[in-house]
Order: structure tokens, then sequence, then C-alpha cells
């Protein structure tokens, strides 16, 4: 067992607690407050009045699936061979040894949402790892698949359309290539719906059974997402491209999250009215396409006071150890603290669906705990030490 005492705590849900203490095992967080009794022989950790908080999350990234230091050997985020890879699981890409994820812990950032590219229309699926220096990836999975990511807009139709000629080469392409395996989808679940009557039927009237469908992996991942099991992860930057993905989502009763939503500032109120949540980002980045020439942290600011549930990206764009400047950036547009906290903490964590284990410092959740030189949002501020599940995993005052 371990307390870390003296401590400025911050968190989302208990709000600001000076002199706090958190008392924590190699697994989760069992008392946070003042004044709590610490069992005899707990290890103390004195922060001296440090800043204490639960760990950031970057809730869309592609790290581990992409080492650009070594080319094309390392290029493993995008199957660009056809359009239509929902079958596609990130998590057989992702290598636990790829250098930038060095880089996460600095940042604060103790859970991280990653995955295939958006090069497809339907390119596969995403899945959340905490990343604690482990050798295999399963052991480092939070939550394994996340969403199933598509992408509208600029990637999909030059991929294919420009560089490959096949469909799509407009984003009538992209929208049309989305009903269609949507509607296979639920073509293929009244087909095993149909087989399983028929199998009662012959059971209970001594008939031979039917003969079963053929299983399709890519099928059976979309209809997890057509049964609401797991959210529809979409790419798209473009005001109409936003307007799309919801238009198709409704029509098909489809849980959505906004993956850039770079121009989600001209149709903010449209977005709120809809509930569909933001992860904003890359914005830390140079314009790189069209698309995103329109990028800015006012974005962020404009979809939180529409109501949008917002979080903040890095697209592993922006290193990671630079992680803080993204909630600074975001107050410097017109964020309040409380809600760039929440954007990296709790918005992440619920749009992800793991706020039930991280997010906050709650009692029973996960020990990832982080401690701060001070306020995170101060520019001088550094991560000192980093708790994951309990166990210090970065250190830099050793």
């Amino acid at each position: 067992m371990r307390a870390i005492v003296n401590a400025k705590i911050l968190c989302p849900n208990l709000g600001f607690i000076e002199n706090g203490s958190i008392i924590f095992d190699e697994e989760k967080i069992h008392a946070v407050g003042t004044n709590i009794t610490i069992p005899e022989g707990t290890e103390i950790i004195d922060v001296e009045k440090k800043f204490v908080l639960p760990g950031f999350i970057d809730a869309h990234t592609h790290q581990g699936l992409f080492e650009g230091g070594i080319g094309w050997a390392g290029r493993d985020g995008n199957e660009m061979t056809d359009p239509i890879t929902p079958h596609l699981r990130g998590l057989d890409s992702f290598n636990p040894e790829e250098r930038s994820l060095k880089e996460v812990l600095k940042g604060g950032v103790t859970c991280i949402n990653t995955g295939p590219g958006s090069g497809n229309v339907i390119s596969g699926q995403a899945f959340v790892i905490k990343p604690f220096g482990e050798k295999i990836v399963d052991e480092m999975v939070l939550l394994a698949p996340s969403g199933l990511k598509v992408a509208l807009g600029e990637n999909p139709k030059r991929v294919h359309g420009q560089e490959q000629k096949r469909m799509p080469q407009t984003r009538m392409g992209v929208a049309g290539l989305l009903r269609k395996t949507f509607t296979d989808a639920k073509n293929y679940i009244n087909e095993w719906e149909t087989y399983g009557k028929r199998l009662s039927m012959s059971e209970s009237q001594g008939k031979a059974p039917p003969i079963p469908p053929k299983h399709d992996l890519g099928m059976e991942a979309v209809v997890k997402v057509i049964k609401k099991e797991i959210p529809l992860h979409a790419h798209a930057h473009r005001a109409d491209d936003i307007a799309t993905i919801i238009r198709i989502s409704e029509e098909f009763d489809i849980r959505l999250v906004l993956i850039h939503c770079t121009e989600g500032e001209k149709i903010a109120q449209y977005i709120a009215k809809k509930g569909v949540p933001a992860v904003i980002g890359p914005t830390i980045f140079w314009v790189s396409k069209p698309e995103t020439r329109e990028r800015s942290f006012k974005t962020v600011v404009s979809l939180v006071k529409a109501g949008v549930k917002v979080a903040l990206q890095t697209d592993s764009l922006t290193p990671m150890d630079f992680f803080q400047l993204l909630p600074m950036f975001a107050l410097k547009e017109g964020l309040t603290r409380e809600e760039a906290l929440n954007s990296v903490t709790k918005n992440p964590a619920e749009i992800l669906g793991i706020y039930d284990r991280v997010g906050s410092l709650d009692e029973g959740k996960d020990a990832d705990i982080v401690i701060w030189s001070d306020h995170p949002f101060e520019f001088y501020s550094k991560v000192e030490k980093v708790f994951i599940n309990g166990k210090e995993v970065y250190s830099a005052i050793n």
C-alpha cells in the first residue's frame, strides 16, 4: 500500500483538495481526501504541496502503428488495398517497443486510444491501452475494440479515387460505401436471426438442421456498430463531412464519435443538438491539406460553449510529451480551467467508455496518478512521477 500525502489534488469529480492524500495499492485507489487514516506499514510519498492529478487520456492516436524512424517497414496503420476493411484490428499492428511511446508518460498521459489510420472508408478497429512498458500489447489493453474507424473527405478520395482509380472518387462515393456496408451488416443480422429461428423449428420438429450462413469477419465487426456495442469513430474535418456522417449515423441508429471535427465551429449548435461528442485535433500541426486549413483552438471553445462533450487529441502528430500544451492553448482561447481539465480526463474517458476505470481519482478506480511539479497548465510545470495501476512507471526525479 502507498499513500501520496501533502498534495494539491486536482480532479474533475472531487475538485481541488488542498493538503490532500491518496491511498492506493498496485491496482486501485482506496481513499482520497483530507484527514484520512493511513494504514500502518503504508509507504509514504510526501509530494511537498505539488499537484497530483489523474492521468491524461489521449482519445485519438495512431501510437505504436507507425514508426517514422524506419520508413515503410514501420508503416502498419493503413491497409490501403481495399476501401472497406472493418475486420482489421489495430491491435495486430501495434509495436509495444515503438520509440514514440516513451514520450507518452512524459506528457502525463496514462491512456491512449490508438488504431488504424484514415486511408480507407472503413479502416478497422481501434483500442485503448495503458503505455507502461509491457512487451506484449495484450497486457497493455484496457478496452478492445473501442470503436470502428471510418473516414470521410480527402483521405479515402485521394488514396482510392485518385491514386488507385477506384471507388470512392467523390464524397458521394464515400457515403455510398458506408451506407452499403451498414445495409449489408443489417442483412447479415437478419440472415443469422432467420437461421436461428429455422434451427429452433427443426429441433422441435425433429428435422435436419438448416445450413447456416457463412461467417464474415468484416460483417461481424460492423454488426457491433449496428447493435451499438461499439461506436463509430468518424474522421471528418469539413463541416459538410461532419453533417454527412451525422446523417448516416441517424439513418442506421449508430453511436457516433466525431474525430478531428476541424470545422465543427461552423455548425457547433447543430452538433450539440444531435448530442454527438467530438475529439478535437491535431491543432498544433501545419496545414497538411485543404480541409485542415481552418484548424484552431477556437473550435474547441465554440463546441464546449455550445454544449458538445469535447476531448483533445494529438493524432500522434503532436509529440505526446507536449500533451499539456493542448489544454493550455484552449485556455488561451477562452476555455475555463475546469473545462480544460475535463477535456483531457473525464470527457475522453466517457467518450471511450472507460470512465468506470479511469478519468478521475475516485475511490475504486485504477490508480493512474500523475505528480506534477506545479499546476499542469502552467508552462514550466513538468511531470515528476507517473503511476499506472498503482505501479511507478516513470520518474524524472530519481
